[in-house]
């Protein structure tokens, strides 16, 4: 190394000045660097996180440089990040962590800090998902959608999820626990929010996989940390197409945090981030102030921003965030009301496993363009300095599917029939069902095409719908008249 050089030049120089043996140098003093930290966020102490210099790396070498670092400059190793973050997290004393910062294979070392949860508790009944298919007030007490986006997973990263709700059907799993070894939601925060992400009746996308992805403990607190471990893991394993929702924050600005997430993003999974709960401007929050990510503000029932809720420009739309109702983790039934951002963000994420269900490879920055795009503009009163006023809408993420009318239909009794059902703009391949054909007549559920005999004469209304691949449905009808043969003799 340089130093080593610059050290054994001075020794030789030394050697020639007198005419005896010559005296060493006294030891330089440990190099130190300086120590990032989060103002405003309380930290933790004894933990860091060093992120390191270079480029992607394989899970051995990470190690491998992770321990040397800690025997060179002091400090245990925690966890060991190659995907979200070069990196690793250590316990080590402020000395320890000092030294480590100068070391010139280190990008640089942040203080760990606690991170929290952005909702209250409140009672009044829902109204979110009725508000965002509609373009003004009133409400109409009802919400419209025709996919339920059941080929897109989203990773609730969170206080994690109770996988046995009624709500998810089968459809919540456990992906990473970085906080603790209860693979239980003891909070409710993680339930609630993926309830509505996906939930069967207070959801956004009905059908979507939910993977919990739990950071924050039964207080709803964990550390940077423990985000960056599970914002790592998503990085590392997610199954495209693929959303991610982090109701949480800090009341700071942390490096560690915005570059995992990034980084994450990177790889393709779109990222919902809670503006967070200051009424203030999100840009001196994390990882709210993450332009890659869709910052999401919260309303209330009158379109107006809510209190609590922050602000500016590093935010892109509004959702409802006050008063709403979703599933709660103290039994599979269980619900709860809560305000907050927290509650805000993942109905967005819903909205954009929406749009990825019939455009599955649409990038991370395709994704938040469109729901810009599609969002209902200047409906938010006081949306706060710097705000785009963007609230959001959801019936025109899956519009263009269509089933083809072929028209009004004759055939005769006793003859048989063959029409082939089509259609177009879902994803392939389609479910085919039918209502009302004439007696003697079925549709094939795979092709579509329906086929039979007729057995009686008279005139049907039939109603056909085509299911595809993300959940989404299109129907036509059309009447079906059925003849008796012509008499052979007339």
């Amino acid at each position: 190394m340089t130093t080593g050089v610059v050290a054994a030049l001075a020794l030789a120089l030394g050697a020639t000045t007198g005419a005896g043996a010559a005296t060493p140098a006294a030891d330089a003093p440990p190099a130190v660097g300086t120590v990032r930290t989060v103002p405003g966020a309380t930290p933790v102490p004894g933990s860091y996180l060093v992120v390191l210099k270079g480029g992607a790396v394989t899970a051995q070498a990470a190690s491998r440089t992770a321990e040397a670092l800690a025997g060179r400059h002091g400090g245990r190793v925690d966890k060991v990040w190659k995907d979200a973050l070069h990196g690793f997290s250590a316990r080590m004393s402020a000395d320890q962590a000092a030294r480590m910062a100068a070391d010139p294979g280190v990008a640089y070392v942040e203080q760990d800090v606690e991170i929290r949860l952005q909702a209250t508790q409140t009672n009044p009944p829902s109204w979110g998902i009725d508000r965002i298919d509609q373009r003004a007030l009133p409400l109409n007490r009802s919400y419209t959608y025709d996919t339920t986006a059941n080929n897109v997973t989203v990773y609730v990263v969170d206080t994690g999820v109770r996988t046995s709700h009624t709500e998810f059907g089968g459809r919540a799993s456990w992906g990473h626990n970085s906080i603790d070894s209860q693979n239980t939601d003891c909070n409710g925060h993680g339930t609630h929010v993926a309830g509505t992400v996906g939930g069967r009746l207070h959801g956004v996308a009905k059908g979507v996989k939910i993977v919990a992805v739990k950071v924050l403990n039964c207080a709803g607190s964990g550390t940077t940390t423990s985000l960056v471990d599970g914002v790592n893991w998503v990085a590392a394993n997610a199954r495209r197409p693929a959303v991610a929702n982090l109701s949480l924050g800090f009341n700071g600005v942390s490096t560690a945090a915005d570059n995992a997430v990034r980084a994450a993003i990177s790889r393709g999974v779109t990222f919902v981030v809670a503006s967070n709960n200051f009424n203030t401007d999100a840009c001196n929050h994390s990882p709210a102030r993450v332009a890659e990510a869709i910052t999401v503000n919260a309303t209330d029932s009158a379109d107006r921003r809510a209190s609590f809720s922050n602000f500016g420009r590093c935010t892109d739309l509004f959702a409802p965030g006050v008063g709403i109702t979703s599933s709660w983790h103290s039994g599979d039934t269980a619900t709860r009301s809560l305000n907050g951002t927290s509650m805000a963000a993942p109905h967005v994420a819903g909205a954009a496993a929406l749009y990825l269900t019939l455009r599955t490879s649409a990038s991370p920055a395709t994704v938040p363009a469109a729901l810009i795009t599609a969002s209902t503009k200047n409906r938010v009163t006081n949306a706060g300095t710097g705000s785009p006023n963007r609230l959001l809408f959801t019936r025109s993420q899956t519009t263009g599917f269509t089933v083809a009318n072929p028209g009004s239909q004759r055939s005769f009794q006793s003859d048989p029939v063959r029409l082939q059902m089509t259609a177009s703009g879902g994803t392939t391949p389609y479910r085919w069902t039918a209502r009302a054909l004439p007696l003697g007549l079925t549709i094939n559920a795979t092709s579509g095409v329906i086929s039979g005999v007729a057995r009686s004469a008279g005139t049907s209304t039939v109603h056909v719908t085509a299911t595809d691949a993300g959940g989404r449905s299109a129907s036509v009808t059309f009447t079906w008249q059925v003849v008796r043969e012509p008499c052979p003799t007339c």
